[in-house]
């Protein structure tokens, strides 16, 4: 598994990133390391700490580095040259927040370094749907998600009503991805009232994408032997359980 560090100028604001996508995501047995401002408590990075991070994060299989400006970038470049051993290290330009919620929980199932970076320095999609910086996403066909499941001709189809107060929010939609990743099955979702979608459930960054409200209609499609345990999963999103 993947490790995931966190460089900030402020140490305050780097443990509240961190502890909200903990709270959103909760046991996802990723490590997630700080290096965040000085040792002085003054706002600042350090190249030093931020090296000591990556290799305490690092279990072999690689550290996504999230930074939030300025010299954020700076130190986390100088950091590689202070590392002691290799590392396979990818430094991204996903925004901090948002980024390190997807990041978590692409890491947190398994996915290998490349495609948890993908998926952060898309983590804006949402946002930019939601206000109209950008087109609905194109209708895909996603042949197979992260677990490897194909889909089969004889997949199920499910229309349900989103009950939840808030619709299928942040919390809701990071549950549900949490939920579908030990289940092998293939599952899309659309936005049956809005038409946007269908979008792979288990990216947490296109599911948002869909801006699910409540009172409005989400189609589930599921194929796989757990297939009817993911309709539920996503029913269950639905009311906000």
């Amino acid at each position: 598994m993947i490790g995931l560090v966190v460089v900030s100028h402020s140490r305050a604001l780097a443990e509240a990133a961190v502890a909200l996508a903990a709270g959103l995501l909760p046991d996802q047995g990723v490590d997630v390391r700080i290096a965040a401002g000085l040792h002085d408590g003054e706002f600042g990075t350090d190249a030093v700490a931020v090296a000591d991070a990556i290799a305490a994060a690092d279990s072999g299989d690689g550290v996504l580095v999230l930074m939030d400006l300025g010299s954020a970038l700076l130190s986390a470049e100088t950091a590689l040259d202070l590392l002691d051993s290799p590392v396979r290290v990818r430094l991204s330009a996903a925004p901090l927040v948002e980024g390190l919620l997807s990041a978590l929980a692409m890491a947190g199932g398994g996915a290998d370094l490349d495609s948890v970076a993908r998926e952060a320095e898309q983590a804006l999609a949402a946002k930019r749907t939601q206000l109209g910086a950008a087109a609905e996403p194109a209708r895909e066909n996603y042949p197979q998600s992260s677990t490897g499941v194909v889909p089969s001709d004889d997949s199920t189809t499910e229309v349900v009503e989103v009950t939840g107060e808030h619709g299928l929010h942040a919390r809701p939609a990071a549950e549900l991805v949490a939920a579908l990743r030990d289940l092998t099955a293939t599952v899309t979702l659309r936005n049956a009232t809005t038409g946007a979608g269908p979008v792979p459930a288990d990216s947490l960054t296109r599911l948002l994408t869909l801006g699910v409200l409540r009172g409005q209609r989400l189609e589930v499609t599921a194929s796989g032997p757990d297939a009817g345990r993911a309709v539920a999963a996503v029913r269950a999103a639905t009311r906000g359980e």
